[in-house]
């Protein structure tokens, strides 16, 4: 009641609670209103009275006009000052039953609403005010006969447990609500960390939190990995757009999956290519052979869906070379984690250069890899911006080697 649009969360949950309290303490005064009119005190069945209907009248204006601060100023000053005039009214400490105790509220309210400093006035204002009734107390007389003491005694555990049922269930709204909120944000918080893990590595991730700054790093061994559907533009162009996207992420899901199982870096995709890296961020001297068992899989996965009807057409290309990098965050709106250098270059010209359904290495690559994999040379080839080449292509995994260098069952 009364939100604007801009106001926040947190205001509109400090709103809420003191209009939520100021109703609930409203209802409450009506046992108030009833009984001292039942006895016959007019004056003070109207204090408690006068409070609800400023409440009524605070709420229709804070509807209209959404001014918050005026309701607010009224509420506290209503149940800081009515409770002392409702005291002083009907004699004093003893015949009030300690009525006083309801004005407790207004430097609660405030410390919820307003804060711990802003609602240091409130109470001052309410111990000036105690003090001022204590002094007082004596030359007070009751507008009444004197009530029975059954009654007084009645009155004072009805305000104790009044008063104590208000601030329990204000601040209780206040703190669930609260609690809602931060469930709310830890929900909202877990989101963002795996959309940001969807976007860097777990320890880039970690640093650009730590520290926003420029991440840069040299690495002196990396494999670096491309795959490239082959003739997917052409194909594309013939295919609805749901149909493209649905392919695209139907291949590459299954290549984050394999690349997961491998514990190598997906680094990102570009259009139908994707390229992943062994090695990085965290360094590790098998990166080779894990990209290159990777590469088989992907290969395997790929055909695996070209066995499905009517995407008989797919196949996939796949280069590797194996080397320094350098390797980064860079922007600072939809950042990205990217590497550069030589390594990054040949290993994307082996897939552009190479075949469909075909692995394609460089010599180095060849050459460090071990003998559980089995590599056959295609020959020499003219490379974009690297001239004549020496390449091989990965066929696959040598079961008798890898079964020969296993750990022995038991």
């Amino acid at each position: 009641m009364g939100a604007r649009a801009e106001d926040s969360y947190d205001e509109r949950l400090r709103q809420g609670t003191l209009i939520f309290s100021a109703v609930l303490v409203a209802a409450i005064c009506t046992i108030w209103v009833m009984t001292y009119l039942a006895y016959g005190d007019p004056v003070s069945a109207a204090i408690p009275a006068c409070y609800q209907v400023i409440t009524v009248i605070g709420l229709v204006v804070l509807a209209r006009t959404r001014r918050f601060v005026m309701f607010r100023t009224t509420q506290l000053v209503a149940i800081l000052v009515l409770p002392a005039l409702l005291q002083i009214s009907l004699g004093g400490f003893v015949a009030s039953s300690g009525m006083i105790l309801w004005a407790m509220l207004a430097p609660l309210a405030a410390l919820a609403l307003l804060g711990t400093r802003r609602a240091v006035p409130w109470l001052v204002a309410f111990f000036a005010e105690l003090v001022a009734l204590a002094l007082v107390d004596a030359r007070l007389r009751p507008s009444v006969p004197e009530l029975p003491t059954g009654f007084v005694v009645t009155f004072l555990v009805l305000n104790v447990a009044g008063l104590m049922v208000s601030s329990y269930v204000m601040l209780g709204y206040f703190v669930e609500q609260r609690e809602r909120a931060h469930r709310d944000l830890q929900a909202e918080r877990e989101r963002s960390e795996r959309l940001l893990l969807n976007v860097l590595p777990e320890p880039i991730a970690e640093r650009l939190k730590a520290d926003p700054g420029v991440i840069a790093e040299h690495y002196d061994g990396v494999s670096v990995l491309f795959a490239d559907i082959a003739g997917f533009t052409a194909r594309a162009a013939v295919m609805a757009a749901a149909e493209v996207v649905n392919l695209l992420d139907q291949v590459f899901s299954a290549f984050d999956r394999i690349a997961d199982a491998e514990g190598v870096e997906k680094i990102k995709t570009i259009g139908d290519a994707y390229m992943l890296a062994g090695g990085l961020p965290n360094p590790r001297p098998d990166h080779l052979a894990a990209v290159a068992r990777t590469a088989l899989a992907l290969r395997d996965e790929v055909a695996r869906i070209a066995a499905q009807p009517g995407q008989e057409w797919l196949a996939v290309r796949i280069g590797i070379d194996s080397g320094p990098v350098v390797a980064g965050v860079i922007g600072r709106r939809k950042f990205i984690y990217d590497l550069w250098g030589d390594t990054v270059n040949t290993a994307s010209r082996m897939e552009s250069h190479g075949r469909p359904g075909e692995i394609q290495l460089t010599e180095r690559v060849a050459a460090a890899l071990g003998p559980e994999f089995v590599v056959r040379p295609r020959g020499v080839i003219d490379v974009k911006g690297k001239g004549p080449m020496p390449t091989f292509l990965l066929d696959r995994l040598d079961d008798t080697v890898v079964a020969a260098t296993s750990p022995a069952d038991g």
